[in-house]
């Protein structure tokens, strides 16, 4: 396998859970590399559901190492829920580990990203109001708390007091809330470090000690392309780098170490919260996708915007990537369709456009050109293999890997483990597949 980054293609929520817990088979670590518990991916073993928040799905393999990367930011509390949960459950964490350099979530960035929301007003973007955004500002700010910070014995509480002091100012004059207790915040907030302390690492070198033994990385990311900060359709993105290139960054590895780029899309597109989305439907196609492919957020529970897959943003997050291969999720949930729209292109200001615009203000003008495929009217759900799907949905992926470009390795056809077909050999493309070497 060697190493492996998975990227979510679209907007987020393609199913990248999934494919981690997959692909986690054949790795001996797996890293989260950013995003924080805005973002969750939900993994299916039998009868059990797991919702993970910021533990990488390669937990459930007892003899993969986890780990929580420099660029996360982490909200204590939650992360320590879910490891107790799974402790409850029989799964060991004792392989899970945390960079000692990822930033800290604190109370205050949960109470500043809601009030800044509300006064957004109409100009909202849609948080999730977890805090993720205030806390990458404050690694930016380069007045954040890092999860060393809180590992110092001796310096910590200072560090905190005057954290807390300088974000109460923030809360009463500018958006006029009560300030918080530091000192109930800081007992709270030792504690939270107490009970991290034996995961805690220094993660760039654990990760580069394993790559030393030619160990498989499988590196995992939150969230989509199109919601990266710096090439989504800002503003309404996320507040750090979901693509490719910050894999190597929040992980602390170079790029040379990086063997195979994997992008996950759903067969068809959805999106959570506010921004344009030119394939979306609000009609009973639309809805059926929502229905049949339920659509919720794994952290929000929000409803999620449904549409037909969009080939334009396909081809933009193959080049902003780099992809080698794609897995396509949820095939089965147009089973039930007689015919499929797939975006092949848009029309803007009466031009013909056959390229991703990055200027949000155009990409919300953009009209979707669609090329209509016929549906298969059948079950998917049991096929094994690629020659078992009907003749239909067969020509249908084939239509999408010529249209990015770009090899279909994996197709997964139900929430299941064993709903997944490994496609030997790759479907059309001139790239090799991830699984075809």
């Amino acid at each position: 396998m060697a190493n492996v980054i998975v990227i979510g293609t679209q907007w987020g929520d393609e199913g990248k859970g999934k494919i981690t817990d997959l692909l986690s088979r054949s790795a001996d670590v797996v890293v989260r590399y950013q995003g924080g518990v805005n973002a969750g991916h939900t993994v299916v073993v039998g009868d059990d559901t797991f919702k993970l928040h910021l533990i990488p799905s390669g937990i459930l393999y007892p003899e993969t190492d986890c780990i929580i990367g420099s660029g996360t930011v982490i909200e204590p509390q939650t992360l320590l829920a879910e490891i107790e949960q799974l402790k409850q459950i029989g799964v060991k964490t004792q392989n899970l580990f945390i960079a000692e350099t990822a930033h800290v979530t604190m109370p205050y960035h949960q109470l500043i990203d809601r009030a800044a929301e509300d006064r957004r007003a109409e100009h909202k973007i849609g948080t999730t109001g977890k805090g993720i955004g205030p806390t990458y500002c404050d690694k930016s700010e380069r007045v954040g708390i890092r999860i060393v910070d809180l590992m110092d014995k001796e310096t910590r509480v200072k560090r905190l007091q005057w954290a807390i002091e300088y974000k109460n100012f923030v809360l009463e004059r500018l958006y006029e809330k009560e300030p918080l207790n530091a000192d109930t915040v800081i007992k709270q907030y030792i504690d939270y470090a107490e009970q991290l302390r034996p995961y805690v690492v220094d993660a760039s070198l654990k990760i580069d000690e394993a790559i030393k033994k030619r160990r498989n990385i499988l590196f995992e990311g939150a969230q989509g392309t199109l919601l990266d900060l710096d090439h989504g359709t800002y503003p309404y993105v996320t507040s750090s780098n979901p693509v490719a290139g910050g894999a190597c960054i929040g992980a602390g590895v170079g790029p040379t170490q990086i063997d195979r780029i994997i992008g996950v899309a759903k067969a068809y597109t959805t999106r959570v919260g506010e921004g344009p989305f030119p394939t979306e439907l609000l009609d009973d196609a639309g809805n059926h996708l929502g229905d049949r492919g339920a659509e919720f957020g794994t952290t929000t529970g929000r409803k999620r915007r449904c549409g037909w897959f969009d080939g334009v943003i396909g081809r933009y997050a193959v080049r902003i990537n780099g992809l080698d291969c794609l897995a396509i999720t949820k095939l089965d949930v147009l089973d039930e369709l007689s015919e499929i729209k797939v975006c092949i292109a848009y029309e803007l200001d009466g031009e013909v456009i056959q390229d991703f615009p990055c200027d949000s203000r155009s990409f919300g003008r953009a009209k979707p050109i669609y090329e209509t495929l016929p549906g298969w009217r059948t079950s998917t759900k049991e096929c094994k293999q690629f020659a078992d799907l009907p003749k239909a949905a067969r020509a249908y992926l084939q239509f999408i890997a010529d249209l990015l470009e770009t090899p279909i390795a994996i197709i997964s056809i139900g929430a299941q483990r064993g709903q997944t077909i490994i496609v030997e050999d790759p479907i059309h493309g001139p790239k090799r597949g991830l699984l075809s070497a």
